[in-house]
């Protein structure tokens, strides 16, 4: 069971980037996922895996729509705080958000509480259409945060923070303090374990 949630979590991140990608172009996924990043848990770490969709509950954009993204992940934390895993949640162009189809954030796990309540690493931010119609913008080393609760549909969560950048704009539930703070998100579908 642990396994196959692993590998489910890998492999719906990569479905999903795969789902957006023409070979060669900004949404290609990157050939560094790999299912060794988040090998299985030493005795003393935690590991944690999720995949599926989520809602925000919420229309964040004001289109009229009730928002939510699609995630993968998997990570294994150490007692010390140190991780290794990988973390990707999208919005895969079913369905829009802050007037974006596309949008990715993916990027290595790099470290974590030891409960695997929260972790966190750099990511690369993809955007389709966000400067201008069929303008890719790509930006690189950009950290982020992630707390999430365990559980399936109705009871997980995920709540995705992008340190740095994006301040104010749309959809950032706590303006002011220089990041883009996402609300939180309650699974629809899939499920996310801590073990």
């Amino acid at each position: 069971m642990q396994h196959s949630l692993h590998y489910t979590a890998i492999v719906a991140a990569a479905l999903g980037f795969a789902a957006c990608a023409a070979p060669g172009d900004a949404f290609d996924p990157p050939a560094a996922m790999s299912s060794d990043r988040a090998a299985a848990p030493s005795a003393h770490s935690v590991q944690v895996t999720g995949g599926g969709t989520t809602t925000f509950g919420a229309d964040l954009d004001g289109d009229g729509d009730v928002d939510g993204s699609h995630f993968g992940f998997a990570a294994v934390i150490a007692s010390d705080g140190s991780a290794h895993g990988d973390f990707t949640c999208l919005m895969a162009g079913n369905a829009n958000f802050l007037g974006l189809r596309l949008m990715a954030v993916q990027g290595p796990v790099t470290s974590g509480a030891p409960d695997g309540r929260s972790f966190r690493g750099t990511a690369t931010v993809k955007v389709l259409n966000g400067f201008g119609p069929g303008v890719q913008s790509i930006f690189r080393d950009i950290p982020f945060v992630v707390a999430v609760t365990p559980g399936g549909p109705g009871v997980a969560t995920l709540q995705l923070t992008v340190l740095g950048v994006f301040d104010g704009v749309p959809g950032d539930v706590a303006p002011g303090n220089n990041n883009y703070d996402l609300a939180k998100e309650t699974l629809t579908t899939g499920q996310i374990t801590i073990q």
